[in-house]
């Protein structure tokens, strides 16, 4: 078998170029275009797999540079990371886009947005594939351009403009530090590839520096605190886009970043406890937001940035299969939880949660396949969110950090909370306004019920069921000598007891009571309210720390620019004008006037010896007798 993975990313780039040169042209077909290209890439992703499995593994394409002393190949980079995620994002992202015919059909760049779709989608594969640092950045950077195309594609909306503009320089932040310490790694370990990191296992801080910043560039990806502020506003894009970047690209590189260097990161501990806590706190800080937001598609947004924390943390104790496997299952039921969000906006056109009520009667496989998915982030057993959340979890107590333990416990009750407020105050009760929901059409709804098989089952690979076949697969090919494979059924136990605590509040809360939020609930904690509610003011913070000095410095800059760099050239101009003005005055009437005047005086000079010229002899002589007195005389006056 000739391994073809190299021209996994191919046909999604192909396709970007078809549509995006011809998309007027083809119009409603450029849906066409973008599925089978993403239908291919995952034919050839499952094929991929299947060489792996009988043996075949990277492999170089051809030689690119020498710099440095270093020599740059173009390879490929085939293990088990890599082939898991080929499937997930190729699976996922080919249902998003047949989701999108349906949401999308009415808007008028509608081939535009399948073409943005191509090329996010073939910008991740070829992250997924790189075997280096270098061909990872590039295609890395592809992957910020097209969430910034796609979050302002309705850049007619002033907010919709900032959105993109926020998440662009927001990632800019964290791919800075990525930039540093991908060239620490070239200038000091003279190596670029991910197969060499675990060469690079000695105590030198330069190497800790590196892979802590190599972090930061999986912080801002991944939307980790502090850098998590771009992922909301992000919601202001089409909802299949808000699927694709949460689901299955954008911040799913960030994880998977940290996995891929994963060995670099265990050889230094203090850079894998720096994930492991920056994830633990950013996945209860997210979990608090979400239980009061009243924004569907941003509660599932604080939502993702929890649950990326939670992988963080997964990774960062030391728990590689347990992360990446809570990666692959937050894939699938986080896709399905937001394209069964646009599908409820598709109807009834609004995204104010207190505003709905009673949609499950009028939407059922909307509502049934969100009531799976919702199931299966809260780590209800059997479905896929409890075996990955449960996995995390052992892990943290096993490897002992207690303080981890409760925020990842903490979170997995208020991940069941704020996800059955969501399902009660849209799915059931009475209506709070105006709106006649409807299902969706078939083309939308297709997609959500084979994403609710994948939530409902895809967890059972990595199940004791299943004789843990998931993590035999994933960890790097080697034997489990770091993580445990048995079964803990105490934390299962409890994991369990938190998940219907959980639910259990939010059916008390919001159902029993028939209120929104409990008004004695705010006044007895009004001011932690008000602090959640308003996000813990980071957005604040930031606008004073940082937003508005550099508007000041920028007037500061255009004033200056106005005032003195203007004034000067200003200033320079006048004086040129006055210096051309004098130099003309000169030319004209003292070099001109110079040479005029000897022409003057020359032409006086003709005149008068012009007379002289008389044609008669005689006159000649008597000039010449003349002429000879006058040198007689006044040789005789001086003397000689």
């Amino acid at each position: 078998m000739v391994n073809l993975a190299h021209l996994i990313p191919v046909f999604p780039f192909a396709a970007f170029v078809v549509n995006i040169l011809f998309g007027r042209r083809v119009k409603k077909f450029s849906a066409i275009v973008s599925i089978s290209a993403s239908t291919i890439s995952l034919c050839l992703s499952i094929y991929t797999l299947v060489c792996f499995l009988k043996g075949q593994g990277s492999y170089t394409l051809f030689k690119w540079l020498i710099f440095g002393g270093t020599s740059l190949n173009i390879g490929v980079i085939v293990d088990p990371l890599t082939c898991m995620m080929l499937v997930v994002v190729t699976i996922i992202g080919t249902l998003i886009q047949i989701y999108s015919i349906g949401y999308m059909k009415d808007d008028a760049r509608f081939s535009r947005f399948f073409a943005y779709m191509s090329l996010f989608m073939g910008s991740m594969l070829g992250l997924l594939l790189a075997d280096n640092f270098v061909m990872l950045y590039i295609f890395w950077e592809g992957v910020g351009l097209c969430s910034y195309l796609l979050i302002s594609f309705w850049f007619e909306k002033p907010s919709a403009a900032r959105a993109g503009m926020k998440a662009f320089i927001t990632t800019r932040i964290g791919d800075t530090g990525l930039l540093i310490g991908i060239f620490i790694l070239i200038f000091s370990a003279h190596t670029v590839y991910f197969s060499e990191l675990g060469n690079l296992n000695g105590a030198s801080p330069l190497f800790t520096a590196a892979a802590i910043l190599i972090f930061c560039g999986a912080v801002g990806k991944s939307a980790q605190f502090p850098l998590h502020v771009w992922l909301p506003d992000a919601m202001e894009g089409p909802t299949p886009v808000s699927a694709l970047i949460h689901a299955a690209t954008m911040v799913a590189a960030g994880v998977y970043l940290v996995a891929r260097c994963f060995i670099f990161f265990s050889s230094h501990g203090q850079a894998l406890i720096c994930v492991a806590y920056v994830g633990g706190i950013t996945a209860f800080f997210a979990a608090t937001i979400a239980t009061v937001n009243n924004d569907i598609k941003r509660v599932l947004a604080y939502s993702t940035i929890s649950q990326l924390g939670f992988m963080m943390m997964g990774l960062g104790v030391g728990g590689y299969s347990a992360g990446t496997f809570h990666l692959m299952t937050h894939a699938f039921f986080k896709a399905l939880l937001f394209l069964c969000a646009g599908s409820v906006i598709h109807s009834i056109h609004t995204q104010d949660i207190q505003k709905m009520g009673g949609v499950f009667r009028k939407m059922k496989i909307t509502g049934l396949t969100f009531v799976i998915a919702s199931l299966a982030i809260s780590g209800i057993p059997p479905f896929a969110g409890f075996w990955s959340k449960d996995e995390i979890l052992s892990e943290i107590m096993r490897n002992g950090h207690p303080f981890l333990f409760v925020l990842a416990a903490v979170t997995s009750l208020l991940t069941a909370f704020y996800m059955f407020r969501l399902i009660f105050l849209v799915l059931f009760g009475k209506s709070r306004s105006e709106i006649h929901p409807h299902e969706s059409p078939k083309v939308m709804t297709v997609p959500l019920s084979i994403l609710a098989v994948f939530a409902i089952f895809i967890g059972l690979v990595g199940s004791p069921f299943m004789n843990n076949a998931f993590q035999n697969f994933i960890y790097l090919g080697q034997t489990h000598e770091s993580e445990s494979l048995k079964p803990d059924y105490a934390v299962m136990g409890f994991s369990t007891l938190l998940a219907v605590l959980g639910i259990g509040i939010a059916y008390l809360l919001y159902i029993l009571n028939k209120n929104i939020l409990p008004q004695r609930v705010r006044q007895h904690f009004s001011p932690l309210y008000n602090l959640v509610y308003n996000k813990y003011y980071v957005d604040e913070i930031y606008d004073f720390l940082f937003i508005r000095p550099t508007m000041r410095l920028a007037k500061l800059a255009f004033k200056f620019d106005l005032g003195v760099i203007d004034g000067t050239v200003n200033g320079v101009a006048k004086l040129t004008v006055i210096f051309s003005k004098i130099a003309a005055w000169i030319d004209r009437y003292i070099v001109d006037g110079a040479v005029n005047m000897t022409a003057k005086i020359v032409g006086i000079f003709s005149l008068v010896l012009r007379r002289t010229q008389t044609g008669y002899i005689q006159t000649y002589l008597l000039i010449a007798f003349f002429g000879l007195v006058i040198i007689i005389f006044v040789k005789l006056i001086i003397g000689g």
